[in-house]
């Protein structure tokens, strides 16, 4: 990665941070509320390397874990296993397709949603926060297959596609 993506990234995370965590809450009721982490961590699956974003995706999902207060680790974990799936199919697919892109994080949301679910059913005894996870969940999925499809709208999105 070289460093003006490593700085348009740091932004980019800094400032989705600030939106999902402060501005977001205040407008928005939670079950709308999106996941820009997750967003930005399957743009990173799709189209940058192993070696820098299997990191980069427990981060964000630590992250995810601190601004959403929930359980420490739980959003790091589903993160990566979404990452290590998503690099293990990449390869084989056209990872610069906009439609590719917002069915994957439809995708993730969905396969991080089953992760989340059953590990917290195997390490806690609250059942409150498993209906409240499902009640949330298909609200969940459609604001961020809106919000993929708006990153796909930006000019620069198909921008490695027209240079290779």
């Amino acid at each position: 990665m070289s460093r003006r993506a490593a700085i348009v990234l740091f932004c980019v995370v800094i400032g989705s941070i600030v939106v999902q965590a402060s501005l977001l809450p205040v407008f928005i009721r939670p079950s709308f509320k999106p996941d820009l982490l997750l967003v930005i961590m399957v743009f990173i699956a799709l189209r940058g390397s192993f070696e820098s974003g299997a990191p980069l995706s427990w981060t964000l999902g630590l992250l995810d874990d601190v601004c959403s207060g929930l359980y420490l680790g739980l959003n790091a974990v589903t993160f990566l296993i979404s990452f290590l799936i998503i690099k293990s199919v990449s390869g084989r697919l056209y990872a610069d397709s906009a439609l590719l892109f917002v069915l994957t994080v439809v995708g993730v949301t969905f396969v991080n949603f089953t992760l989340s679910l059953l590990l917290i059913a195997l390490f806690t005894t609250s059942p409150g926060i498993i209906y409240s996870m499902f009640s949330d969940f298909f609200p969940r999925l459609l604001v961020n297959a809106f919000i993929a499809s708006l990153v796909t709208a930006f000019s620069g999105f198909d921008e490695q596609a027209a240079s290779t």
